[in-house]
């Protein structure tokens, strides 16, 4: 159903005159006619009759006034609803419990009037497709992969260097160390089964493997952060990697140690990503926000990958 000639029938109505009607849209009187005509040919009933008074509805035209109002509603909320400025600003935070997601969580604190929508996706592909689509309007990513350069429309900024920590539980060799080097970790078991391959994380693991000679092991199904952490406080002989920001909670009964590792401390870099022509007002005020808020990077003593974009 064509969206102009229900707007045409709704104007006729509350005129009441279909010349009143076509000063109201900007048409001529004879446009007004023509496109009433056209919906009636497409409903396939009389609308209006003429009177000395002007148009009046005819039984037909009150049974469908309520619907038409109503489907010019809904696409009013539909132009809304991708409108600039009008839209929640569409963010990607990877997962509910990493630092992202806490990044978003003290911008929505700063700016409480900015509506949200947050999103969780698994891939960088699949992020950066959502946001050349304009699905979403950034991303948080680690950027970019060995072979995998972003696409020229798609920007970046480094906002946020994570430093990894070692959790054991309290039988491992390294439990009451208040700090262990990397060189430390050589020959331990590290036990990671959320690691995917072609993800970035298992690009940014297999380096810092190579890097520094550690073991991490991939193996076993993935039930999820409880299901490892339960692990690991049974197990003398695992121990695994938690970005400092990931908010865990664990029994009490646990006794799992988090342990700052150094020399240097491997931290997991975090880039916000978006498409340079996207003109959402909320988009300029997170990248502010970030700026204003995060720490910088490159930090002497740490590592990252020689691959992650330095700015």
């Amino acid at each position: 159903m064509d969206y102009d000639t229900v707007r045409t029938f709704v104007a006729a109505v509350d005129a009441g005159q279909f010349q009143e009607a076509a000063a109201e849209l900007s048409i001529t009187q004879q446009a007004v006619s023509k496109r009433i005509a056209a919906l009636e040919r497409n409903l396939g009933v009389r609308l209006f009759t003429r009177t000395p008074r002007g148009a009046e509805l005819t039984i037909d035209g009150q049974a469908f006034l309520p619907h038409a109002r109503e489907l010019l509603r809904v696409a009013e909320r539909a132009v809304a609803s991708v409108r600039t400025g009008r839209r929640p600003l569409r963010v990607d935070v990877i997962a509910s419990r990493v630092a992202p997601a806490g990044l978003m969580r003290g911008f929505h604190r700063t700016h409480p009037e900015i509506e949200l929508d947050v999103v969780m996706l698994f891939d960088v592909e699949t992020a950066v497709a959502a946001i050349r689509s304009g699905t979403i309007d950034a991303s948080f990513r680690a950027v970019a992969m060995p072979g995998r350069p972003l696409p020229e429309d798609i920007e970046s900024v480094r906002v946020l260097d994570e430093p990894l920590q070692l959790l054991t539980g309290p039988a491992h060799a390294l439990a009451t160390a208040r700090s262990v080097t990397i060189a430390q970790l050589a020959g331990h078991r590290i036990w990671m089964p959320g690691i995917v391959a072609g993800t970035e994380w298992a690009a940014y693991y297999d380096d810092l493997v190579a890097e520094f000679g550690l073991t991490i092991e991939a193996t076993g199904p993935n039930f999820g952060s409880d299901a490892l952490l339960d692990t690991v406080a049974d197990t003398p002989a695992l121990a695994t990697f938690m970005s400092e920001q990931t908010r865990l909670v664990w029994p009490a009964g646990h006794g799992l140690r988090r342990i700052p590792v150094t020399d240097p401390t491997p931290v997991y870099p975090h880039s916000l990503l978006w498409h340079r022509d996207n003109p959402h007002p909320a988009l300029a005020a997170l990248r502010d926000h970030l700026a204003a808020t995060t720490t910088a990077h490159g930090a002497a003593g740490t590592w990252a990958p020689a691959w992650v974009l330095p700015r």
